[in-house]
């Protein structure tokens, strides 16, 4: 099933604003990055390999940081968003400092320790259910948990969803301290919400391991992982296609999310974005570009543009917040969105 047309365009706007600054980084030439020996002594090696493929060592080594910001700025800020956009949900902390930090047992405490030492030692295969069976109680002396944050905080009428997000290439040891955030938290929303049914995944975008986008071998994802299969059930991990129709409750999500991408992630983006916030462009040129970016409440604003001139009728107020940029640095202007948008609602 489609995405609605409200979360394509929030899925867009996160988009255009990577996009934009990512461009506004674009390492145009390698001006500053022209010495770079250590770097260039270290290539040699690979010389061979670079053949016919690098001729310019040091604006390859400028392009190499400009993608690790890229992976940055998807791990950090956009696929977090998006999730947040397709499941309703939200970042959320149980911190000491925000004073939201969550009560947990000893007795949870001491069988999350027994089940880490377990997996570590090789005495006990993954098992969800088992594990969930020693943490899901509410015996012995409270005590505080850890703090931790949920990248995706889901709460249902009978349940609460959290996800932790991750790159597709954790950290060696990574997997087994994510693990073990995930008990205690589990634990900790359980003794806090023991009305309502606890789940906690850990989630990949997607599987470098696969032939294709949006498909996966979860076996197989897991096994090139460090520890991957040694601490996680299948079932508490949720990989490429798996996670977005997971979040989204819908399905073909990964393959709409890439469309989205698609469609906006061209050549010529930065002369489209251009056009938008230039004033002297007409505003069916404007529409032609925001309906293939899917920003629908700008494509319903220019065809009620004559109806939002006569509301405002000579406001000061309306006329200056009518007059403003569309985008702002690569951010949609939602509060211009809105006030117009109210004048014909």
């Amino acid at each position: 099933m489609a995405l609605a047309q409200e979360k394509k365009e929030l899925i867009s706007v996160e988009v255009i604003k990577t996009l934009y600054l990512r461009f506004e980084n674009f390492p145009e030439n390698s001006d500053n990055n022209r010495n770079a020996p250590f770097h260039k002594a270290f290539l040699n090696a690979f010389s061979d390999k670079f053949e016919g493929k690098v001729s310019d060592i040091p604006f390859f080594v400028s392009l190499s940081s400009w993608l690790h910001g890229l992976n940055t700025t998807l791990g950090q800020s956009f696929f977090e968003k998006v999730a947040h956009i397709l499941s309703d949900g939200q970042k959320k902390g149980f911190t000491k400092n925000d004073n939201t930090l969550l009560k947990i047992t000893k007795k949870q405490k001491d069988n999350i320790a027994d089940i880490i030492t377990d997996l570590k030692n090789g005495n006990e295969q993954p098992n969800l259910k088992r594990e969930s069976n020693l943490i899901f109680i509410n015996e012995g002396e409270e005590i505080e948990a850890n703090n931790f944050t949920a990248d995706v905080f889901i709460e249902d009428y009978d349940k609460i969803i959290c996800v932790e997000l991750k790159s597709v290439k954790p950290n060696a040891g990574e997997m087994r301290g994510e693990k073990q955030k995930i008990l205690e938290a589990k634990a900790a929303l359980y003794h806090s919400y023991p009305e309502k049914k606890i789940e906690f995944y850990i989630g990949f975008p997607f599987d470098p391991t696969s032939k294709n986008e949006t498909t996966s071998d979860k076996d197989k994802f897991l096994s090139q992982i460090i520890d991957g299969k040694k601490y996680y059930d299948f079932s508490e991990v949720k990989l490429a296609n798996e996670l977005w129709d997971f979040l989204s409750s819908d399905t073909n999500t990964m393959q709409q999310i890439l469309d989205i991408i698609n469609s906006i992630a061209k050549p010529d983006f930065k002369e489209k974005y251009s056009k938008l916030i230039d004033p002297t462009i007409n505003l069916e040129e404007k529409r032609k570009i925001l309906t293939g970016w899917n920003i629908f409440s700008e494509v319903k604003l220019i065809e009620e543009n004559e109806t939002i001139i006569s509301k405002i009728n000579g406001n000061k107020r309306l006329q200056r917040i009518y007059n403003q940029d569309i985008f702002i640095t690569g951010k949609y202007n939602h509060e211009r969105s809105i006030e117009l948008l109210s004048l014909i609602n």
